[in-house]
């Protein structure tokens, strides 16, 4: 059996942020989202709009591209959101913490073909593309863990 699919297109930044909120506001603690794209793709961008729509109080939400891993304490928990792209060995991942927080917070994590082994299977998948005008972005969405199912229709109708 294959993992269900969804995708949708988002026509501006804007649209592809509203998105996010609407995401985060479905997520629990314990929940991963991989976050799969091109450069430029808008895998920072969907992150950073999900984890302000759940900031209690607003502040920065930078890139972790240098930092690795940022957390925040938010109105649903912690999240983690971290970029994995400059790392290249599962044993810097288990440094960080990550497989401790995939159980207790909200994880975000962008090049997640990093974890290697350490990929929880009951993750959603996201993958950004780029599609035609400049901020027009396509998601395609793919789980494998029924918890997803009805998220995901909540989130996406």
């Amino acid at each position: 059996m294959s993992a269900p699919l969804t995708t949708c297109s988002f026509h501006s930044a804007e649209e592809t942020a509203q998105s996010a909120a609407r995401l985060g506001a479905v997520l629990v603690p314990g929940d991963v989202i991989l976050l799969t794209g091109d450069v430029g793709a808008g895998k920072t961008h969907f992150a950073r709009a999900l984890i302000q729509s759940l900031l209690v109080e607003p502040e920065d939400v930078p890139s972790p591209t240098f930092t690795l891993v940022q957390t925040y304490d938010t109105s649903k928990g912690e999240i983690w959101h971290a970029d994995l792209y400059r790392l290249t060995s599962t044993a810097e991942i288990e440094e960080l913490g990550l497989s401790d927080a995939f159980e207790s917070a909200i994880c975000l994590i962008e090049w997640p073909d990093r974890l290697g082994d350490l990929r929880p299977e009951d993750a959603l998948d996201l993958t950004l593309a780029q599609a035609g005008q400049q901020d027009a972005r396509r998601l395609t969405c793919r789980w494998d863990s029924d918890r997803w199912d009805a998220r995901v229709k909540a989130w996406l109708t």
